[in-house]
C-alpha cells in the first residue's frame, strides 16, 4: 500500500514538473520551430565587400535571436540568368541584389518584388541613388553604393615613357600610339560578357551626341538609337580596334576570372577603362599594385557636345525583396541593416565604395577623390544595359560586341538597337 501511495504521488510530481518547464520550452521559438531563415543573394567582388555583407548579416542576427542570415555570392556573368530562373520557379531569394532601372523594372512589372515604401526611410538616401529603383512614386529597392567609370592606369608605365593624364581625346590617341609602339597594349578589355566594351558606346556616344541622346532615344521624343552619334561612336570603337589598341581575343577574355586585370598588374597593358570596383578589386587581389592605380576621366572629343566632367555610372548594390518570400516584412528589415550607414561606411573606407547613403564620412584618400568625381560630375549616364528592357539591353550589349569584332558595320549595329526599340517603347 505505501508503494503504491509512493508510485501514485511520483506520477503527480513528474506531471506538476512537467507543466512547469511547459511554459518555458513554450517561449524558445528555436525549440517550437520557429527560427527562420533569410537568404541574400549578391555580387559583390572583393573580399572587403563580402566581409562587409557578411558583417551586416551578423549585426542582424544578433538583433533577430532565431534568425539565420545567408549571404550567397553569385557570379556576375550568369547572375540575371540564375535569378530571372529562380523568380520564374517561384523560388528566388528572400533578398536580392540588383542595379534598378529597366532590369529591376522588369521584375516590378510582373509583380515579383515587394514594395518597401513604407519600410524604409527614403531621407537616409541620396536621392539620385533610390531614384534609380523608384517606379511611379512607390520604393521597390534600397541603394547601398554608387559607382563612376574612369579610366583606370598604370602610373609606372605612364612615368617610364614621360606620359600625362589625357585632357582631350586627341591627347588619348597620342598615349594610345606610345604604348603601342613600345610594345604594350593600350587599353586592357575582357569582353566575354558584353558590359565592359559597352562603356565604350556610352562614352563615346555621350561625347558626340550630349547628355539628352540617351533620354530622347529612350523616351522616344527626339532623336533615336539609330542617330549619326551612335553611328560616329561605334566607328570610334572599331578605329580604336584597328589601331591595335585592345588585346587579341579580347571578345573571349573573362573579366570575372581577373583577365583584363592581369594585364594591368604584370604591365602588359596601359589602361582600362572600368567602375570605380576596381579599387576593391586591386585591393583585394593584388593589394601592392595600388600605390602604381591612378585613374583620369574619359576625355572630351573637340568640338564635340559632351565634357571631361559627363561620366558613366550607376547604383550597385540596390537590395530588394523578392514577393515571394515567405518572411518578406522581416527581411525588408535586413534590407535596412545591408543599406545602413554602418554598412556603407565600413563599404566605404574597405573596398573604395562611394556611398548612395547619407552621413558616410570618407575615411580612405583614394575614395574621396572618387567621390569628389562624382559630386562635380555635370550629368551622370546610367548603365544602358541596366536602364533598357531586357530585350532591348541584350541586343544593345550584342551588337556593341560585334563592332569590337569587327562582325558588323556601326550602321546595322545602331539600325538593329532601334528596330527593337521600336518594338519594345513605342
Amino acid at each position: 500500500m505505501i508503494k503504491v501511495k509512493f508510485l501514485y504521488i511520483s506520477f503527480f510530481v513528474l506531471i506538476f514538473l512537467i507543466g512547469c518547464s511547459a511554459p518555458e520550452t513554450a517561449m524558445n521559438p528555436e525549440s517550437q520551430g520557429s527560427s527562420k531563415e533569410l537568404t541574400v543573394w549578391h555580387i559583390e567582388s572583393g573580399a572587403a565587400a563580402e566581409k562587409t555583407l557578411e558583417n551586416a548579416a551578423k549585426r542582424f542576427e544578433e538583433k533577430n535571436p532565431g534568425v539565420t542570415v545567408n549571404v550567397v555570392k553569385q557570379e556576375n556573368d550568369p547572375y540575371k540568368s540564375k535569378l530571372a530562373v529562380a523568380m520564374g520557379g517561384g523560388n528566388p531569394p528572400d533578398v536580392f541584389h540588383s542595379w534598378g532601372g529597366g532590369w529591376l523594372e522588369n521584375f516590378v512589372n510582373s509583380g515579383q518584388v515587394k514594395e518597401i515604401t513604407n519600410d524604409i526611410d527614403k531621407e537616409n538616401y541620396l536621392e539620385a541613388a533610390i531614384s534609380a529603383a523608384t517606379y511611379d512614386g512607390k520604393i521597390y529597392g534600397a541603394p547601398l553604393a554608387m559607382d563612376v567609370v574612369p579610366v583606370w592606369y598604370n602610373k609606372k608605365i605612364f612615368e617610364e615613357y614621360n606620359l600625362k593624364e589625357p585632357k582631350t581625346y586627341e591627347e588619348l590617341l597620342e598615349v594610345v600610339e606610345t604604348l603601342k609602339s613600345n610594345n604594350i597594349i593600350p587599353f586592357s578589355l575582357a569582353n566575354q560578357s558584353k558590359w565592359p566594351g559597352a562603356f565604350y558606346l556610352m562614352y563615346f556616344a555621350e561625347r558626340y551626341g550630349g547628355t539628352e541622346l540617351f533620354n530622347e532615344a529612350y523616351g522616344r521624343a527626339g532623336r533615336a538609337f539609330d542617330d549619326e552619334a551612335y553611328i560616329k561612336a561605334g566607328r570610334k570603337i572599331q578605329e580604336l580596334v584597328k589601331a591595335g589598341a585592345f588585346p587579341e581575343g579580347m571578345n573571349g577574355l573573362n573579366f570575372d576570372t581577373g583577365q583584363s586585370r592581369q594585364l594591368l598588374y604584370t604591365g602588359k597593358a596601359g589602361m582600362e577603362l572600368m567602375g570605380s570596383w576596381m579599387l576593391g578589386l586591386t585591393r583585394s587581389e593584388f593589394p601592392e599594385f595600388e600605390e602604381n592605380l591612378g585613374f583620369f576621366l574619359f576625355p572630351a572629343i573637340s568640338g564635340e557636345q559632351g565634357a571631361e566632367n559627363h561620366i558613366v555610372g550607376g547604383v550597385s548594390p540596390v537590395f530588394s525583396v523578392a514577393e515571394k518570400s515567405p518572411n518578406a516584412d522581416l527581411a525588408a528589415e535586413l534590407v535596412k541593416e545591408l543599406t545602413s550607414v554602418e554598412t556603407a561606411q565600413q563599404l566605404a573606407n574597405t573596398d573604395g565604395a562611394i556611398s548612395a547613403v547619407n552621413g558616410v564620412e570618407y575615411e580612405d584618400e583614394f575614395i574621396q577623390e572618387i567621390n569628389e568625381v562624382l559630386e562635380g560630375a555635370e550629368n551622370m549616364q546610367t548603365y544602358y544595359d541596366q536602364t533598357l528592357p531586357p530585350e532591348l539591353a541584350e541586343v544593345h550589349l550584342d551588337t556593341t560586341q560585334g563592332l569590337f569584332g569587327l562582325s558588323i558595320t556601326p550602321e546595322e549595329a545602331a539600325a538593329q538597337v532601334e528596330k527593337k526599340a521600336k518594338e519594345l517603347l513605342e
